[in-house]
């Protein structure tokens, strides 16, 4: 299971469950995450839910800004177009921070693929 958690000084203040589908992070009340921040854009930016082509049973995580006027960042890197996501990356939206947890990550990142 994934889940985004929104962090306050690294402390996880709530958890967000990620669905295939869309979850849309933004100042205005419409967003499956409100964020009562005037630093936040209405519509700040969408992390993307898709089962993964390669691996069945899997899901894939990207995100994209929406046009923020603060900016989305990964890592501290700014997200300038669409953005994967993995297990541990830190998302900072202008100065609100979440960390994607995801146990399925935490596996596959220690399985090894031999090409023969």
């Amino acid at each position: 299971m994934a889940i985004l958690a929104q962090l306050v000084d690294d402390v996880v203040v709530s958890k967000f469950d990620l669905k295939p589908g869309e979850l849309a992070i933004g100042r205005h009340p419409d967003n499956e995450v409100m964020i009562d921040d005037i630093s936040v854009s209405g519509h700040h930016a969408v992390i993307e839910v898709v089962a993964s082509k390669y691996l069945e049973g899997t899901l894939e995580f990207f995100i994209v800004d929406k046009g923020s006027k603060n900016g989305t960042f990964v890592n501290e890197r700014p997200v300038n177009e669409r953005e994967r996501l993995v297990d541990g990356d830190v998302i900072r939206l202008a100065w609100n921070k979440f960390k994607l947890i995801d146990d399925a990550g935490n596996n596959l990142a220690s399985t090894a693929h031999v090409l023969q």
